[in-house]
Order: C-alpha cells, then structure tokens, then sequence
C-alpha cells in the first residue's frame, strides 16, 4: 500500500487524520496514482507492506484504516 508522508521535526512520518469524532486514521492506496489524486502529484509517500502496516501501528497507534478512500467525499468535512 502507498501511504503519504510528512516532514515532523526532521524526519519523514506517515501522515494520519484526525476524524471528526476524534479517532486517528491512515489513508493508504493501491496505486500511486490515486493517492497522488487525493494529496497532489508532488505529495511525497512510502510503500508499506502488512508488517509495516502493524508497525506502523504500534509506533503511532490508529483507530482506522481507509482503502482508496477519498480525503474529501462530497457532502463531507475535511481533516
């Protein structure tokens, strides 16, 4: 899976969301080309596989995972 990325104090993070009722999620993608429609062409990300995924979760845990899933569904808030 492709997940995006930020840049946190120096160093390249997996980027989360914050839902609107409070719990974390992780927006991750199939292909590159529908997270670059969600985050940008220039967006930056990381190929994770299931072990990273679980990783990835015990360093920063989260409530949700999202499969190609729009950031912004029409009718829907933001981050």
């Amino acid at each position: 899976m492709y997940a995006p990325t930020i840049d946190l104090d120096g160093a390249t993070r997996i980027r989360m969301h914050e839902m609107r009722d409070g719990r974390t999620a992780l927006f991750v993608y199939s292909a590159i080309d529908r997270l670059e429609e969600q985050y940008g062409d220039d967006a930056r990300w990381v190929l994770l596989g299931v072990d990273d995924l679980q990783h990835a979760f015990e360093q920063v845990p989260y409530d949700l995972l999202f499969l190609d899933r729009e950031l912004h569904p029409e009718g829907a808030r933001g981050e």
